[in-house]
């Protein structure tokens, strides 16, 4: 009886009416008659048994009416913001922890006579106790994430690349805990030993250090932004900025492929970003066609005559012709011979049309750098470039403007008796025979 009583006693260590059913099981194993070996494994199962019921029962009240009266309750308030919580299943994941806290509790007493293996079972429990942790910590982050990129500034300040780092370190330190419990070493001999090999992890992480020092600099100094048109032909990277993580930047190019680009190459490599043109309300035309030389002449009366009929140039020759004029009679110039004096060349005049002619075109602004000029002559004839802004931005509305202007301006070069300077074709060779 003594032995019975002693034996009892040691089966209940730990606080609580588990322990009382423990003692419970045990004494009344013991008063079958069964040997300490059997009331052992029996008891061992039993509670086992009951534990395992237990966890599986407050499992199922925290998810059933906990986490229902959790999401009714965030469904019924105004703020949309706490929707992300339900969304990124934060709850969900805690709730988890509640049927590992009552196997942690209670596993000494069940393994009681058998220290080693409550030990190993209790170890792991807090290593999935501390996985569960993160899990929701990590939730909770990108739902803040998420929160955050709901304001307009987000797409210039964007965060995701910090909870990245935020999460590593999240990580890390997770590793580390669950190294020091699964093996039983003191956190400070891990920390000396990481010392050890910090040249290691230097080298390991080297692109997510550059990443989080590039994120910072792109974004210290608003360099890109999601949302922006960027053009980066040393990756092959030509559309817009879906992404910015710690250590990429995806960009969808215009034929929809994507391209990752590492975040610190955006800042050793250069790159352009179109944000400027989108928020200047222009985007720029600058084009030329060359003019055969041989075609540019003085204009006649007859051809001045033409020209006053144009809308465009009716004002425009009138006043440049008593310009002239009265340039010739001051000067006393003998316009018997063409050298002499100033005078209109259709060349001029064609150009004084498009001046005119895109000022009054409904898709041009105005308002921004506007010009029609000449460049340098070369073998393929004068350039005569058009340097002005759509104000359309959009890619197809701003090719078709673009086009629309262009094939004006080559259907009319004739009216001035200008042509085009293009190399001969097998057409043009054949002609000559």
């Amino acid at each position: 009886m003594e032995d019975k009583q002693e034996f009892v006693k040691k089966a209940g260590d730990v606080g609580f009416h588990f322990d009382q059913v423990n003692g419970w099981i045990t004494e009344q194993l013991l008063e079958i008659g069964l040997s300490n070996f059997y009331v052992d494994i029996l008891r061992v199962v039993i509670l086992l048994t009951f534990m395992l019921l237990v966890s599986w029962i407050a499992d199922i009240i925290v998810k059933r009416y906990v986490l229902k009266a959790i999401e009714r309750i965030f469904k019924k308030t105004k703020s949309k913001y706490d929707d992300y919580l339900i969304k990124r299943r934060v709850f969900v994941k805690l709730s988890h922890i509640v049927p590992a806290l009552i196997i942690l509790f209670y596993i000494g007493t069940v393994f009681n006579n058998l220290p080693v293996v409550s030990n190993f079972i209790s170890n792991l429990i807090i290593i999935y106790i501390i996985f569960i942790l993160v899990s929701s910590i990590s939730s909770l982050l990108k739902a803040f994430d998420d929160i955050y990129n709901n304001f307009d500034f987000a797409n210039e300040r964007p965060i995701k690349g910090y909870i990245q780092v935020v999460l590593i370190i999240v990580y890390s330190i997770a590793a580390i805990i669950s190294t020091s419990v699964l093996f039983g070493i003191d956190l400070t001999a891990i920390f000396t030993g990481m010392g050890a090999v910090a040249a290691v992890i230097l080298l390991i992480f080297k692109d997510t250090i550059l990443g989080l020092v590039a994120g910072v600099q792109l974004t210290a100094n608003n360099m890109v932004k999601i949302g922006d048109w960027i053009s980066m032909p040393s990756h092959n990277a030509d559309g817009t900025v879906l992404e910015i993580t710690l250590n990429t930047v995806k960009v969808q190019n215009w034929d929809k492929t994507i391209s990752t680009i590492p975040t610190y190459a955006l800042v050793t490599n250069s790159f352009s970003n179109w944000r400027g043109m989108e928020e200047s309300g222009g985007r720029r035309i600058k084009r030329n066609i060359g003019i055969d030389m041989q075609s540019v002449k003085f204009c006649d009366e007859e051809m001045i005559s033409k020209f006053k009929k144009i809308g465009y140039l009716k004002d425009y020759i009138d006043r440049k012709s008593n310009e002239l004029v009265e340039y010739n009679k001051a000067n006393k110039i003998d316009d018997t011979v063409l050298v002499n004096g100033r005078r209109m060349t259709n060349l001029g005049v064609f150009r004084k049309y498009l001046e005119e002619y895109l000022l009054h075109h409904p898709n041009i602004n105005n308002d921004m750098t506007f010009l029609v000029r000449h460049l340098q002559p070369t073998e393929k004839g004068i350039p005569m470039e058009i340097y002005v802004f759509s104000k359309d931005q959009a890619w197809a509305k701003y090719e078709a403007i673009q086009a629309d202007i262009f094939d004006h301006i080559l259907a009319v070069l004739s009216e001035f008796e200008l042509s085009v300077f293009q190399f001969p074709t097998g057409g043009d060779l054949k002609n000559l025979n």
